[in-house]
């Protein structure tokens, strides 16, 4: 690639336009030349071009974050990424969709319409607050969490709004942003997300396990617990309902940092630290059960709310089913002296 348009690419994340390849001197053969079917550029949308390399290299959930831009590259009318193309902006966690959109708001006739692979979201109004993320315009994160609540409906808006909190938006944003959305269509899936979210889920499978435990209607579900063992060790555990704790494990603790987990160690070790992790709050008299991927989303959910309703009773059994004084004083204590939630 020339020096000129490998400059303008770097700043697009690799991407160029035709019309941006011919001012830096590429003629229509050359492009045609270069565009051939496994040839060095390869098509993103109709006039957007990457480096071949670069997106066979991109793995297909980032190819979507290369096409939100493209998209960006090839409208002229004042516009900015929303809904699921702002949410990959953000890194907002989405639940995978089987047709997914690029997804823009811009000014126009109420309502909205879908060409080409782009819906476009229309506002009589002025474009909404927007931030600049990698160069891209995009909605605010409260206003992306809502409108994927509006857009996607109350599961999608809960997992983004419990993002959104956890990394810290004011609540102030999503009601000023509720107040605008008053009379929006399915705007009471975006109130009931709001309503229902909580900052202490840290990843989509703490939230879709929270929302399994609250299906079983067992009690109040309580996230990041603190437990402080014998040693004065503290242990933050992902959610609590009476005198029951229950885990949710995901992959990426197991897998090291080279295949895009955060473990130090080996897996076998990861698994034995958890083993005396369990064994250390347990012998606070709590009981514990552990879910993983499978048990909170899918066909396993509902074998999976068999066993945590039958294990919690086993706890209830042995501990009662109100959350032990001693235990709910020490955690108390220690919200108080370590005020940020963050877990083991």
């Amino acid at each position: 690639m020339r020096p000129a348009l490998a400059a303008l690419a770097s700043t697009q994340a690799g991407l160029f336009t035709r019309q941006q390849a011919t001012d830096c001197g590429y003629s229509a053969s050359e492009q045609r030349a270069l565009l051939r079917p496994l040839g060095p550029w390869c098509p993103v949308r109709r006039g957007v071009y990457v480096l071949r390399e670069v997106w066979e290299s991109t793995k297909p959930p980032e190819r979507l974050a290369l096409i939100d831009r493209a998209v960006h590259l090839t409208l002229v009318v004042d516009h900015m990424l929303s809904h699921d193309s702002a949410a990959r902006a953000h890194a907002i966690p989405m639940l995978r969709r089987a047709e997914p959109l690029a997804h823009i708001t811009r000014t126009g006739i109420w309502g909205s319409r879908t060409d080409n692979g782009v819906k476009h979201h229309l506002t009589r109004f002025d474009l909404p607050e927007s931030v600049e993320v990698d160069g891209l315009r995009v909605t605010r994160m409260a206003r992306t969490a809502l409108d994927l609540a509006r857009e996607h409906g109350y599961l999608a808006g809960l997992i983004a709004t419990d993002h959104a909190l956890h990394l810290g938006t004011p609540e102030a944003e999503f009601e000023a942003e509720l107040a605008r959305m008053w009379c929006w269509p399915y705007v009471s899936m975006a109130r009931a997300a709001y309503f229902d979210a909580d900052p202490g889920a840290e990843t989509i499978a703490e939230t879709l396990g929270r929302t399994l435990l609250v299906e079983l209607d067992l009690g109040p579900v309580e996230t990041q617990f603190p437990v402080r063992i014998d040693d004065g060790t503290i242990y933050w555990c992902d959610l609590r309902i009476g005198n029951h704790i229950v885990e949710v494990d995901g992959r990426i603790k197991y897998l090291d940092r080279a295949a895009g987990g955060v473990a130090d160690v080996a897996a076998t070790e990861v698994l034995l630290r958890e083993r005396r992790r369990q064994l250390e709050v347990c012998s606070q008299g709590l009981g514990m059960s552990r879910l993983d991927w499978r048990d909170v989303y899918g066909p396993g959910r509902t074998a999976a709310a068999v066993r945590l309703r039958r294990e919690y009773a086993v706890t209830a059994q042995r501990f009662g089913d109100q959350l032990d004084p001693r235990l709910a004083a020490r955690a108390a204590a220690i919200r108080t002296q370590h005020p940020r939630r963050h877990s083991a």
